[in-house]
């Protein structure tokens, strides 16, 4: 939005420039990407008041509360290690409750010489946590960050806070799709026990709208009759959830209410330029249901969006996903959903 002020738009694609970087050094290089009028310092100014206002309203990436509650309920010491100043990072993570008492360490870019990608800030932060950097793990979402985990000798699980940027990270030991996708056991930590007959409950949400046609590839190339949404109207709620298999009911307007798997993300064999949501409704109906109002409460996670060698690959695992989620919602666990009044009422009375 200030860029409009200069008479520039954002371009998303540009932003894996300023990504983990500190906050000069990506006012830096907004300015000359965008070729602003104004100086790196002046920009910075500008922005900082208004990004402060909005720390409040910002929402933690999926499975980061119950990653730290996790480690933190089995006594396992976490420091916080950001290129931003550490009374930004206290300031940010005193919204989220519990956070700021869970690091036994905060350490802030204003407090070591250089920044990421120096491992300096790592190589601190293992000292003051009395660790041996060897066993350390560090978990990051920026190419600078990946960079100086493995410089200051740890293991590195890279988490890319862009879509399709996997093969940026080929330094990390691991690049998983969202935190829920994190195997702790793999590093030696105690592992997540809230796994349910392969599936993961998650804090249900929901979304709705008329069906419209999609790419014409469910039914006619997959066998599989999905039900799309458009995703204008939805693109914020999509953002705050990784892309990945989900299950959940489905409430069909004047049909009932039905079991359903879906996809959300890109769809890497197909290779969507758009993110999308392309819930399967788990019935057989005998006629299509274009522009008829669709109600989804999703509730649970089964896995990361992934690509397959083949056509016939891809179908199988839709089919085991499909078992997966049929089985689980006869779970009281997720069952209980099945009475959601979101289910019940007209999408367009929630616009």
């Amino acid at each position: 939005v200030h860029l409009v002020k200069f008479g520039k738009k954002w371009d998303g694609k540009r932003a894996r420039r300023i990504v983990g970087k500190t906050p000069y050094e990506a006012a830096a290089a907004i300015v000359e990407d965008y070729e602003l009028p104004v100086t790196a310092d002046e920009f910075l100014s500008e922005l900082t008041p208004i990004f402060s206002k909005k720390w409040g309203s910002i929402k933690a990436q999926p499975g980061a509360n119950r990653l730290i509650n996790h480690l933190r309920s089995h006594g396992v010491p976490i420091a916080l290690a950001s290129n931003s100043s550490k009374e930004n990072v206290e300031t940010k993570i005193s919204f989220h409750r519990g956070w700021k008492e869970s690091f036994s360490v905060i350490l802030g870019g204003d407090e070591v010489t250089n920044g990421k990608p120096s491992p300096e800030i790592y190589l601190e932060a293992a000292k003051r946590l009395k660790m041996d950097t060897s066993t350390c793990l560090v978990i990051e979402d920026s190419l600078p960050g990946v960079t100086a985990g493995k410089a200051a000798g740890m293991e590195v699980v890279a988490v890319p806070s862009l879509p399709k940027q996997t093969d940026v990270f080929t330094s990390a030991d691991e690049v998983i799709n969202s935190l829920l996708d994190l195997k702790l056991e793999k590093w030696g930590l105690p592992a997540f026990e809230d796994w349910v007959e392969g599936t993961l409950p998650i804090e249900p949400w929901s979304i709705g709208g008329p069906v419209i046609k999609g790419f014409g590839r469910g039914s006619k190339v997959l066998g599989i009759p999905t039900a799309n949404l458009s995703t204008e109207a939805y693109s914020d709620v999509l953002s705050e959830h990784p892309s990945g298999v989900y299950f959940g009911w489905a409430g069909l307007a004047g049909r009932g209410i039905y079991k359903m798997v879906m996809s959300v993300g890109w769809n890497p064999y197909f290779n969507n330029s758009e993110k999308t949501i392309e819930p399967w409704l788990l019935h057989d109906f005998d006629e299509d249901f274009y522009g008829e109002d669709l109600r989804l409460v999703i509730v649970g996670y089964i896995r990361p969006e992934a690509n397959f060698p083949s056509l016939e690959s891809l179908v199988a695992k839709i089919h085991e996903d499909k078992k997966i989620a049929e089985e689980a919602l006869e779970l009281p666990l997720y069952l209980k959903y099945r009475d959601d009044s979101y289910l019940n009422t007209s999408s367009k009375q929630n616009c």
